[in-house]
Formats: C-alpha cells, sequence, structure tokens
C-alpha cells in the first residue's frame, strides 16, 4: 500500500547520517536542487561496479562518476582496439593494445576527483560471489548470457542491485533488477484555499508518498516465450525490438562474439538463422540487420544515459524505476520500455 512518507524522520541508514562537505555541497549544487540533499546523500555512500568498458560503459561510468558516488570499480579483462574509438571516449588513441580498463583510469579520474576509481582486469567469469558483495550496484555489459544469469543469481542472493546492458550499432537495451524495490514519489494536488462566496483560490500541495515494485530476474529475458500469444499480439505496437535483443544474445552465446562488419554477410545469414530457431512466424525484414554492427556513439550515449539515470534511481530512491528492460529501436531510433517476465 502506499504510504505517505517522512523523509526528514529519524533513520538508520547510513547515507542519510553521512553529511556533505562545504565543497561537495558546491560541486552538487545543481543535482541537489533537482533531487534533493538526502538523495544526494545516498549517492554519496554508493559503490558501483561496471564491468564492460565499451562505448556505451564508457557513457555510463561518466554519468555515474559525475552523479557523486562514492566509488566506482572499473573491470574489464579485453584490450583497446580500433574498433573502440568509435563510441569509447575514455581511452587515448595512444593505449591501443593495454588493458581497457586500465586505460580508461585517467579521464575518468578527472571527472570527478572526489570519487574513488579503480580498475580490475580479471576476467568476470573468475569472480566469485564475495567480489560482488561490497558493491551497491552492479552493472554488466557485453557479457554471454550464462555470465548474466549467474551474477544475476549471486546479486539477489546478496540484495544487490543488478543492471546489464549493450548495444549494437545503433540498436540498444538495458535491463534491470532491482528485486524488492521501494522508492519515494512526489505526489501533486491541488488544494481550494478560498473561503465560500469567493473566487476559487488553489495552492499547490506536494506530498511524498512511498511506492514498493516487484522485479523477476535476468532468467525472465534469457527464457521469454517470443511465440506466446499475447507477446505476439503486441509485436504490431512495439516492433520486434525485442526478438531482435534475444537473436544477438543467442549470437554472442553461441560464437563468443558480436556480429562484425568484416563478415557482415556471413553474420546476417547467421542471425537470420538464429530467427528461425528464436521464432515461429516470419518478423522482420533482413534489411533491419544492417544496423547492428559496431557500435555508434549516438546509441551509445542514449542506452548509457539511460541506463545510469536507472542506477541513480535505484540508489536514491527517488522516482519510479523502469521495469525492467528499456529498448532503443534501430528503425525508428525511439526507445520503449518493456515489462517482460512480470505477473
Amino acid at each position: 500500500m502506499d504510504e505517505p512518507m517522512d523523509l526528514n524522520g529519524p533513520s538508520t541508514n547510513r547515507a542519510l547520517e553521512t553529511e556533505l562537505t562545504e565543497t561537495e555541497n558546491e560541486l552538487y549544487d545543481r543535482q541537489i536542487r533537482l533531487w534533493g540533499l538526502e538523495s544526494q546523500k545516498r549517492l554519496r555512500t554508493a559503490k558501483v561496479l561496471i564491468s564492460g568498458l565499451s562505448g556505451v560503459g564508457a557513457e555510463i561510468t561518466k554519468n555515474i562518476i559525475l552523479s557523486g558516488v562514492s566509488a566506482v570499480k572499473l573491470n574489464d579483462d579485453r584490450i583497446v582496439t580500433e574498433d573502440d574509438f568509435g563510441a569509447q571516449f575514455l581511452t587515448p588513441r595512444s593505449a591501443v593494445g593495454k588493458n581497457r580498463a586500465e586505460a580508461s583510469i585517467e579521464r575518468a579520474r578527472a571527472l570527478n576527483p572526489m570519487v574513488k576509481i579503480s580498475a580490475d582486469k580479471e576476467p568476470l567469469a573468475e569472480k566469485k560471489a564475495e567480489f560482488f558483495s561490497e558493491f551497491d550496484a552492479v552493472v554488466i555489459i557485453g557479457a554471454l548470457d550464462s555470465e548474466l544469469l549467474r551474477i544475476n543469481e549471486i546479486c539477489r542472493e546478496k540484495g544487490i542491485k543488478f543492471f546489464s546492458g549493450d548495444v549494437w550499432g545503433t540498436f540498444g537495451y538495458c535491463f534491470a533488477d532491482l528485486q524488492d524495490h521501494s522508492y519515494f514519489e512526489d505526489m501533486v494536488k491541488h488544494k481550494v484555499v478560498s473561503k465560500p462566496n469567493e473566487k476559487i483560490k488553489t495552492e499547490v500541495v506536494t506530498t511524498t508518498i512511498q511506492k514498493e515494485l516487484k522485479f523477476p530476474s535476468y532468467a525472465s529475458i534469457s527464457k521469454f516465450d517470443v511465440n506466446s500469444p499475447t507477446f505476439q499480439k503486441k509485436l504490431k505496437r512495439t516492433g520486434p525490438a525485442f526478438i531482435l535483443l534475444r537473436m544477438l544474445q543467442m549470437f554472442r552465446n553461441k560464437h563468443n562474439r558480436d556480429p562484425s562488419y568484416l563478415s557482415r554477410q556471413e553474420d546476417i545469414k547467421e542471425l537470420l538463422r538464429l530467427a528461425q530457431e528464436l521464432i515461429s512466424a516470419p518478423f522482420m525484414p533482413s534489411d533491419m540487420l544492417e544496423y547492428v554492427f559496431s557500435q555508434i556513439s549516438p546509441s551509445a550515449a542514449v542506452v548509457g544515459g539511460v541506463l545510469a539515470q536507472e542506477i541513480i534511481k535505484a540508489v536514491t530512491k527517488k522516482e519510479a524505476p523502469h521495469r525492467n528492460v528499456f529498448l532503443f529501436d534501430p528503425e525508428t531510433c525511439c526507445g520503449f520500455v518493456e515489462t517482460v517476465g512480470v505477473d
């Protein structure tokens, strides 16, 4: 049930007991005005893991660091290549051949010296459950379904907010599993303050309401039946973006890579073959697959911006989060939220 919440009352939350320094108040003045002092205090104590420093990973990193969290750990075992420079702005050109997380550290730290930033170049698959315990939010970019499922399950056991996302060409998505999530919304009403027989006068009254949402796990995506009649009816309205997401993830699971412009025609044929495995009826023209190669910086900016904003909303408990998949359609260049696996 939605209940009014006194945000200024006593609290055992360590974030609300943290006082910002004068320097922090000056640095974060604009966003404190936007989402409030208590939200900024929650951000001030948050620790975030970002794994996968691709173009969209760099966008998320930038936005999270600028928001004023306590610490960010960058994890990536891949090296910097020429392909990264289409969207990854944290690595200098002189870093080709170096580890992508370590190469991103210098520019990341320059964004906000008040945030603790560290790099980790060990493969994600080697990380045990204990590694994730120190974080309040975990963001995984560019991983196989098996890793996303494994880490999501760890996060659910430990009560950690889990996010995943990616960009293929101009297509992208982000997913959130916040488990049992409570948040606050400001409800605005107009109250009549005039007396009887007088011209009606009103004033705006804002009440803060606490709400709750339940989120399904990543398995709700990886095991979702796209052939269900209910979903098939929605395709006329939403288009095949979610099916494209599953095709691209299946391609990655099978080949341990993403479609490449160097083998464009062969990879398009493989994607169409995977589509036949996935869905029982034809669903898209093949030219839609022309948009899924490399990472295009504008799409990385959109998807990375949305995902970072969802992390901020989850940490601050301010405003309703997206439940639970955001999709950026390459044909329309518009994004929309799809609710998948929610009863």
